[in-house]
């Protein structure tokens, strides 16, 4: 199937994910990151422009083997040949989309080296980078715009759906793990794990307290802003908790989903709020005749924004950004209940009575309580240990091990700590900005810059 082919029936469209589907010796992991990057003297954003911005970062990382991508002559990302690339979200945070690697060992290094490297260019812009799940200190108006055609469609778009739309896209950052699955139905037992446990994921990852140099009264504000973004492409899918979910059932969500561009010769070109009904009919308004290709499918696939997103791939999406040791941490949990069998039939059994009702529920609390939500008569924070407990053994039967003869489950220790004492990164932030912070979130800056 070639990204030119042009797109005659809906079978088409679950053809193409069911490509992604992959033997057991051929799946890998792939960890992407945001960070925010800052000026070591203001303390605000890098802007795209000027002598110590954005662009000049990106300029400056092609000394470590990145090949730059540009749009209309100004460079918006960096590629490898690894499939590896650096890109940049609205407001110019600056994200890894790693390479597809085999062991979580792996994947860390990729993130610390990564890291190291942004680090180093920044210091010598006086610029520094701080993984939080949202912009502690500045409005969106401090934020500067980064100059991609799709942002600025988004951009006049997003208000017509929710009210924190744009707070998303300028002043967020998560950290995500990618993940493949062998066949239609074991995709199916991945996607309904995965979405269940999102909530508790929120949970250990909450690290976004702060807003406008305050306390925003939510533990992860990041995940709170998804509830109010767009009804139509966030949240938890009823269908995924249906006995005959499959790939059709996610094309159907998919096409459903009104779309936002259409990319042709190097331009985005508005289709926002239309059909990709339309489109297969030739219909759609701004190009009257032409119907998509499977490039067009693929470009639409990313304009959904659910707690667990299906590409070729499954993406979990429900963590903030954090400490390079939760960015490890994250594969490590997934991989742990996701790519063991015996994990991952313990989850099936664990949530196989949970409805779509609790689930949606409980996604709606965790940005406040994080792991002290209720839940059945306990708490997340107990459910937490139970979890972790089966990610431990699945990759402990995994044994994949480094060089010094340690499994994956040494990145699993952060969310130990995290699971005993119930304090999540959130929680440690506000013990910082009541006591020896007195009331400033300008140390996180220092105290928390990578």
């Amino acid at each position: 199937m070639n990204s030119s082919d042009k797109i005659t029936d809906k079978a088409q469209l679950s053809a193409y994910i069911a490509s992604g589907c992959k033997p057991d010796q051929n799946r890998r992991i792939g960890t992407e990151h945001e960070k925010f990057a800052f000026s070591l003297n203001t303390l605000k954003p890098l802007t795209y422009a000027g002598p110590n911005g954005i662009r000049v970062l990106l300029e400056k990382l092609t000394e470590f083997g990145w090949e730059p991508v540009l749009e209309n002559g100004q460079p918006i990302a960096l590629t490898k040949p690894d499939h590896s690339s650096i890109t940049l979200e609205p407001g110019g945070q600056v994200e890894l989309s790693g390479a597809p690697l085999e062991t979580i060992h792996q994947t860390c290094r990729e993130v610390t080296g990564h890291i190291k490297q942004v680090k180093d260019v920044a210091g010598e812009l006086g610029a520094g980078i701080l993984g939080l799940g949202y912009q502690p200190k500045w409005s969106l108006d401090d934020v500067g715009w980064m100059p991609k055609g799709r942002y600025k469609i988004m951009r006049e778009y997003m208000p017509t759906r929710g009210s924190l739309g744009l707070h998303m896209m300028l002043a967020t950052c998560t950290v995500q793990v990618n993940l493949d699955f062998r066949s239609e139905s074991h995709m199916a037992e991945m996607f309904r794990a995965a979405l269940a446990l999102q909530p508790l994921a929120t949970a250990l990852w909450a690290n976004s307290p702060f807003r406008d140099g305050k306390k925003n009264d939510f533990l992860s504000f990041r995940s709170h802003i998804w509830t109010d973004t767009d009804p139509d492409r966030c949240g938890v899918m009823p269908f995924v908790f249906e006995d005959n979910f499959g790939f059709e059932s996610y094309v159907d969500y998919m096409l459903d989903m009104p779309m936002y561009f259409v990319y042709r010769d190097g331009q985005y070109i508005d289709a926002s709020g239309l059909s990709f009904w339309d489109f297969m009919a030739g219909k759609l308004p701004a190009l009257p005749g032409e119907t998509p290709s499977i490039k067009d499918w693929e470009d639409h696939l990313t304009t959904a924004f659910p707690e667990v997103r299906l590409k070729k791939f499954i993406e979990m999406r429900g963590a903030d950004g954090g400490p390079s040791k939760n960015l490890c941490a994250l594969p490590a949990f997934w991989v742990g209940l996701l790519y063991d069998d015996q994990a991952l039939a313990d989850v099936i059994s664990m949530i196989s009575d949970w409805s779509y009702d609790e689930v949606s529920a409980l996604r709606d609390e965790v940005p406040v309580a994080a792991l002290k939500t209720p839940f059945r008569g306990s708490t997340l924070q107990d459910l937490a240990k139970d979890v972790l407990a089966i990610a431990k053994q699945g990759l402990k039967r995994r044994a994949k091990l480094d060089g010094s003869g340690q499994d994956e489950t040494i990145f699993l220790n952060p969310l130990h700590a995290i699971a005993e004492s119930g304090i999540t990164p959130a929680e440690e932030l506000l013990a910082h900005f009541d006591g020896d912070w007195d009331g400033s979130v300008d140390q996180v800056f220092t105290e928390y810059a990578y």
